[in-house]
């Protein structure tokens, strides 16, 4: 698992990346009451938003890590938002894309950076 700056997790199997955002985000945001993610199908470029997520704080953009086309989307988060509060970085993941060029990667956080980012 790679944890970019914005607080997103990226979890790589092969050529497709699943994307959410950390615990550590969800607990800044408060309780999540709205979730507006891509299409199937839909293509994004590195920091295009790909998501909007509103809580009872804020609301927020969620860019793309990675350039890729969107292959799976959660919509059980459409009718349960709220599950991103409980399980952010385990069933309340976004979305998934398939990526052509991993290299970007390797920009992103390693666990133990990323606890010291938010440290």
């Amino acid at each position: 698992m790679k944890f970019t700056e914005e607080h997103e997790w990226l979890e790589v199997d092969g050529d497709i990346v699943t994307v959410g955002i950390t615990a550590h985000a969800a607990e800044q945001l408060g309780d999540v009451v709205f979730i507006e993610l891509p299409e199937v199908g839909d293509e994004f470029a590195k920091d295009d938003e790909i998501v909007v997520i509103e809580s009872v704080k804020a609301a927020s953009d969620i860019l793309a890590p990675l350039d890729g086309e969107v292959v799976e989307v959660n919509g059980s988060l459409a009718d349960n938002p709220g599950k991103v509060n409980e399980d952010a970085q385990g069933d309340a993941w976004f979305f998934k894309l398939k990526v052509e060029d991993m290299s970007p990667m390797d920009d992103y956080m390693e666990e133990a950076a990323y606890k010291d980012f938010i440290s």
